[in-house]
């Protein structure tokens, strides 16, 4: 772990201050959104165009880094991801936030891809495990600290719009300086998605799920607390809950998984979570239980992206891994493009409640469909699946496979030493 920190310590604070400025941002224009008189639509469409960002610079970043390299991609977009930070409160209109949003996705994905595939270069085979550990827990932080920092200031001003563009200038420099040589950049070519329904109908439909689930915790749940009435304070305390429950229990899932049938696993987790959101849906008003609830969700849906990913494994041969890897992320941005847009159709019309309602369905039909697929595939033996790898929603599809080759590697060296006399 020491050795990890000692190689990529620049590259991991770099991140973790990105994630702080990126999980603000969300977070603020939800409260903001509200203030400003911003109608539960507008606000969805919104928050919907960052994923549409996302999923464009996940998929032409690896061209730019490849034309112009890493140093150059990184500092320019972290530079337009500040300046449109500062836009937020100078022009207050729908469409000017929009194109932000797009702004800002994009760049941050493409800044993601470059810190990760400059992460993985650092890391060896001896502690990629632990680096890839320590880049998912600083992400998760990240996020949890920027609500925290919600506080500092009136969401009215300007104040708490200028701490993240901050925090961004600040994240390129450690980055920037940091002695780590600039890496060689690969990427697998993707698998088509007919190829990988067919290898995993589960998992395919499982992704574009929980796409939904995942953009409305991370770009509507601050519109939820605002229309809910809840306090700046009780929005960023509830916001970080669901990251809280992520972190904890991603492990003890990823524990069991590798010891069951994960068809039955999704199941289970999947109605865990149908449970989170019918309380959230029915008691949010003791904010108490609103916490338990989001804690609940979040602790079942990102596992679950892991979940998924690990199934899909259990059906391909090592080296289709890597590729099915972005096509599973792909799809799952689709989903989450949709996502707050349906959030914000269902607010409308059942209220604030609307945004549990949502993640219910979206949870049920996981459970309905998981159901389905164990009666109609067989399972994969147990001593024959994959190893569950957690990895975070927000990781590009390039840390995705740097996991998935970790595991690839652990699994053979276990391999060895059980053939070895």
């Amino acid at each position: 772990m020491l050795q990890v920190l000692s190689s990529a310590w620049a590259l991991l604070l770099g991140m973790c201050l990105l994630m702080v400025g990126n999980g603000m941002q969300g977070t603020l224009l939800g409260i903001r959104g509200e203030i400003e008189g911003f109608s539960t639509l507008e606000m969805s469409i919104v928050m919907s165009a960052y994923f549409v960002g996302f999923l464009g610079g996940s998929r032409l970043a690896p061209g730019m880094i490849r034309r112009v390299g890493h140093v150059r991609v990184f500092a320019a977009l972290a530079s337009l991801i500040s300046a449109v930070m500062i836009i937020y409160p100078t022009l207050t209109e729908v469409w000017v936030w929009t194109l932000g949003r797009v702004l800002i996705g994009f760049c941050f994905s493409a800044v993601y891809v470059t810190a990760e595939s400059w992460l993985n270069n650092a890391a060896t085979n001896a502690n990629r495990g632990q680096a890839l550990s320590l880049y998912m827990i600083v992400q998760t932080a990240g996020i949890v600290v920027s609500q925290a920092l919600l506080l500092a200031a009136d969401p009215s001003g300007y104040v708490l719009f200028v701490i993240p563009s901050v925090l961004v200038s600040i994240a390129i420099t450690p980055i920037l300086l940091s002695i780590s040589p600039t890496p060689a950049f690969d990427t697998t070519k993707p698998m088509s998605l007919r190829e990988l329904y067919g290898f995993s109908p589960l998992g395919c439909v499982g992704m574009f799920l929980l796409g939904g689930v995942f953009s409305a915790q991370f770009g509507m749940a601050s519109v939820y607390g605002a229309k809910a009435g809840l306090t700046v304070a009780q929005i960023s305390t509830f916001v970080a809950m669901f990251f809280v429950g992520s972190v904890l229990l991603q492990y003890p899932i990823g524990w069991i998984s590798d010891r069951m049938d994960r068809r039955y696993l999704v199941l289970i987790v999947a109605a865990i979570g149908v449970g989170g959101s019918l309380l959230g849906m029915a008691l949010g008003h003791y904010f108490t239980l609103l916490l338990v609830s989001a804690f609940v969700v979040g602790g079942m849906s990102n596992p679950l992206y892991s979940l998924l990913i690990a199934h899909t494994n259990d059906f391909l041969e090592h080296e289709d891994m890597a590729a099915a890897s972005g096509g599973l992320i792909f799809i799952n941005g689709l989903g989450a493009i949709a996502g707050p847009l349906i959030t914000g159709y269902m607010m409308d019309v059942a209220g604030p409640g609307g945004f549990y309602l949502f993640t219910a369905v979206l949870f049920a039909m996981l459970v309905a469909y998981a159901g389905y697929r164990s009666t109609v595939a067989r399972a994969v033996p147990v001593d024959e699946t994959g190893t569950y790898v957690p990895v975070t929603p927000s990781s590009t599809s390039l840390a995705v496979e740097y996991a998935q080759e970790y595991a690839i590697e652990t699994e053979l060296e276990g391999e060895k030493d059980e053939d070895a006399p």
